[in-house]
């Protein structure tokens, strides 16, 4: 009994570095699982209640991110967009390479996705918009010009109208030096419309490369990496970021 008191002590306080260092894993881990879970919920949500404006069929996978952020300048004072947001996960990666001192502009359509956003990162500047209205969304947070623009938009359920208009306002925000990143799936690429959607790429930037496939996500994906836009246009307003 008394050996047992006295050895106690010590078996809590010796394991002190590795059991303290071994709970403070543990703690994370169920964190950060609790919040994959929640961002989980809240894509649902919104896939079930909005069929026809979310495209893929759960949040992007860290590969698909890692794919889709290689844009995103890690020197300087960048100003760096991503369209679509949904829950996070592009959010994160976003965070994970962009250069310190630079800024991370988050733009989602879903009024549930933005709220979502901004109680579960709170270090991200969220704007409750459309793509389509992309520069003078950003003209009002004071923004003319950026340097990274990323977007998991589901360009096939856009009509063609709207996804030239799209890619008309990403062109018109990007610096000379910017790029552009968006995705497309795997199966999407039997369908007409991919094609077309490529090909209408190749008309709004100089040059468009692809990445991938990203075999690690549902499902999975290329990344477009699209550069010198050839239908920018002068910023609406805002702080000029060439």
């Amino acid at each position: 009994m008394n050996e047992t008191a006295r050895l106690l002590p010590d078996t809590v306080a010796g394991g002190d570095a590795e059991g303290a260092g071994q709970v403070g894993t543990r703690t994370e881990d169920l964190e950060a699982a609790g919040g994959r879970a929640a961002d989980l919920r809240a894509f649902m949500g919104v896939a079930l209640r909005r069929q026809r404006v979310v495209g893929a069929v759960a949040p992007s996978s860290p590969a698909l991110a890692r794919a889709l952020t290689t844009i995103v300048p890690s020197s300087g004072t960048p100003v760096v967009v991503e369209l679509g947001a949904g829950t996070g996960p592009i959010s994160e990666a976003i965070r994970g390479r962009i250069a310190p001192g630079g800024r991370q502009i988050a733009i989602d359509v879903d009024p549930a996705m933005v709220d979502h956003l901004r109680r579960t990162r709170p270090w991200l500047e969220v704007l409750h918009g459309d793509a389509a209205d992309l520069g003078a969304l950003l003209a009002s947070a004071g923004v003319g010009r950026v340097d990274a623009v990323v977007s998991t938009l589901p360009w096939s359920l856009f009509p063609v109208p709207r996804q030239v208009r799209m890619l008309e306002e990403i062109g018109g925000v990007l610096t000379p030096a910017g790029a552009f990143t968006t995705v497309t799936y795997l199966p999407a690429l039997l369908l007409r419309g991919a094609h077309e959607f490529r090909r209408r790429l190749g008309r709004a930037f100089e040059e468009v490369l692809i990445t991938g496939p990203v075999w690690r996500n549902i499902p999975p994906g290329l990344a477009y990496v699209c550069r010198r836009s050839l239908s920018a246009s002068p910023a609406p307003g805002g702080e000029d970021h060439s």
